[in-house]
């Protein structure tokens, strides 16, 4: 179901869903121990994908300054939460156990413990919406 077929009005489309991981609590009841376990889970996850899904994972701690200058070009890259996420402790820890994953045509993302235990992307130009939705049920 392309929105607009002739691309006259739609720059791009997307597509997102946050989930939370069972057995695991909101962010700012989280250990550091408990961010890192949920990034490898979903690191390790995340690596089985196939086809158009297949892509990257990359940790934030320890990202060399190509990796994170790259990501911010793209803008992929979240940052540390505002003062209203911070005071909610919804930060600490910042950055271990979180991560940003990218298929290799960037139209499907994962970020893992940015506000949501789980952020997942689908998108891409043009306003082919039903593409996008299809991405995002495939990848979940």
């Amino acid at each position: 179901s392309n929105l607009d077929p002739a691309n006259e009005y739609v720059v791009s489309t997307r597509v997102r869903c946050g989930r939370s991981m069972e057995g695991y609590p909101f962010n700012p009841c989280l250990t550091e121990e408990q961010y890192k376990e949920m990034e490898q889970k979903v690191s390790s996850t995340l690596s089985g994908l196939e086809g158009e899904l297949k892509g990257t994972f990359y940790p934030l701690t320890g990202m060399s300054k190509d990796v994170q200058q790259k990501l911010i070009d793209d803008h992929f890259l979240f940052k540390e939460g505002d003062r209203f996420l911070q005071a909610a402790n919804a930060c600490r820890f910042w950055p271990s156990g979180r991560g940003i994953y990218h298929n290799e045509n960037k139209t499907f993302l994962v970020w893992c413990n940015e506000e949501d235990h789980l952020r997942i992307i689908s998108m891409q130009m043009g306003g082919d919406l039903g593409e996008v939705y299809r991405r995002l049920v495939t990848a979940v």
